[in-house]
């Protein structure tokens, strides 16, 4: 098989990946152009604050092209990063195709891209590579991250959360962080290079370039003496509960939020927002949480939890005759999955006692007049700006805290299901002051997202 020469149109149909939007260059399985304009190949790989194209935004660009490392930053000029795009012949990113890409095309308008792309997660893949960049890197003993070996994708975020509020060392840190996944590529890029040749008779008579031994100089910001720039005001969520709220019908509402979980002997994080000020706690069983909800005598309740089945199921186990048909996944799920923001199905099978436990105190509770609705806390939280549990109970309260949001919590040691909870209060509040967006089909229950 002639892996790096030019007869692959018929491979080129097969590609794996997103369709790439007019201008933008698609995965390709050619590698030869690479060797051919080895100096005009660049590296790029960019930082976000999260998966949505949504709903987040691009916070870091980094790129290695003839022999240098720049950065962009949101706020700064773009024009050497457009200038090394339209220069370069190739483009190397890893898992650029669904992610990198669509990204940058969503911020920068115009982009003159390179016309030929090798997205290495795919090339990987084709000489049995398998996983994320940092799992072959390890597979390949690639050692580029000495001293940040410690950070990851979900730390990023947090770096820049950092910087936003003054902490130019962690930028310092994320800049790093990007410049160890770029250099990784062009290793990455050159063992990928050497398994193709391995099967290319033809290949075998050109000399193979080590992309990995080329200079990375950093320039620009990107260098470690560079003087960063102070945080643009624009670039954090600065809206509050009273911004928002104040001569609302939520400003002095009872709002209880449930993060529920599958089972009653499991504790469920409970909280009840009057106006601004939250209190939680942790309860176990339906008839707990339902007299807990009753004694707070709410305005509303907002729940962690499937409230409904997809269209046409009749009960949530896998003996459901209708589910090789209606699925196990709703209209509302697949709108949040198609806007970046992970969820799970709710008839999944680890889902499926969560839904069942939900739409029943769902029904209960509005059997005794009380309205409940449904939320995700994790889309709430990334609308909104404020990283999610896995960043740390710490962070979860400054974003809420930082959103106007006060109680003992903020002194104590809560749970994460507790700052959730609070969470679910918080979407209750944007539904009743209606500035919310109801996910889903006809027939099915909405889920009910903040709109900022």
């Amino acid at each position: 098989m002639h892996l790096l020469g030019q007869n692959q149109t018929a491979l080129e149909a097969k590609r794996g990946g997103t369709s790439p939007a007019p201008g933008r260059p698609k995965s390709s399985k050619l590698l030869q152009p690479l060797l051919e304009n080895p100096s005009r190949t660049m590296f790029l790989d960019i930082e976000t604050t999260g998966l949505s194209k949504h709903y987040d935004y691009i916070t870091l660009v980094g790129y290695g092209f003839a022999g240098e490392y720049h950065i962009w930053l949101p706020g700064q000029s773009d024009g050497h990063l457009r200038a090394a795009l339209s220069r370069a012949t190739s483009l190397v990113t890893f898992n650029g195709s669904g992610f990198d890409l669509p990204f940058l095309d969503g911020t920068f308008e115009g982009l003159l891209w390179p016309k030929h792309h090798v997205d290495l997660r795919y090339a990987c893949r084709r000489i049995g590579l398998t996983g994320g960049q940092k799992v072959i890197e390890q597979i390949l003993h690639i050692k580029c991250r000495d001293g940040i070996e410690n950070v990851d994708g979900a730390m990023a975020v947090i770096l820049w959360h950092r910087y936003l509020r003054g902490d130019k060392a962690a930028l310092r840190q994320l800049i790093e962080y990007n410049r160890a996944d770029v250099r990784a590529m062009a290793h990455i890029l050159d063992h990928v290079l050497a398994r193709a040749s391995e099967k290319d008779l033809v290949s075998r008579m050109v000399e193979l370039h080590s992309f990995c031994a080329a200079p990375d100089m950093c320039h620009g910001l990107a260098h470690a003496d560079a003087n960063l720039p102070d945080p643009s005001a624009h670039l954090r969520n600065v809206s509050t509960f009273s911004d928002l709220f104040n001569g609302t019908a939520a400003e002095h509402a009872t709002i209880v939020g449930l993060d529920l979980t599958g089972s009653e002997a499991r504790p469920s994080g409970f909280s009840i927002l009057r106006g601004s000020r939250a209190e939680t706690r942790v309860l176990t069983t339906d008839a707990k949480i339902i007299e807990n909800v009753v004694n707070a005598r709410p305005d509303l309740v907002s729940i962690d939890s499937p409230l409904c089945l997809p269209v046409g199921r009749t009960r949530v186990t896998d003996d459901d005759p209708a589910r090789q048909s209606a699925g196990i996944m709703r209209i509302s799920e697949r709108m949040l999955k198609k806007r970046g923001i992970n969820v799970y199905p709710c008839l999944l099978p680890s889902m499926q006692r969560l839904t069942e436990r939900g739409m029943r105190l769902a029904v209960e509770l509005r059997a005794r007049g009380i309205e409940v609705i449904e939320c995700y806390p994790g889309a709430a939280q990334d609308i909104m700006g404020i990283p999610r549990k896995g960043a740390g109970e710490e962070w979860l309260k400054l974003g809420l805290s930082e959103f106007g949001i006060d109680g003992i919590f903020l002194s104590q040691k809560v749970t994460h299901d507790e700052l959730d909870a609070i969470t679910c209060s918080l979407v209750g509040s944007f539904h009743v002051a209606r500035m919310t967006e109801a996910l889903g089909g006809e027939g099915e229950e909405p889920m009910i997202v903040p709109v900022l």
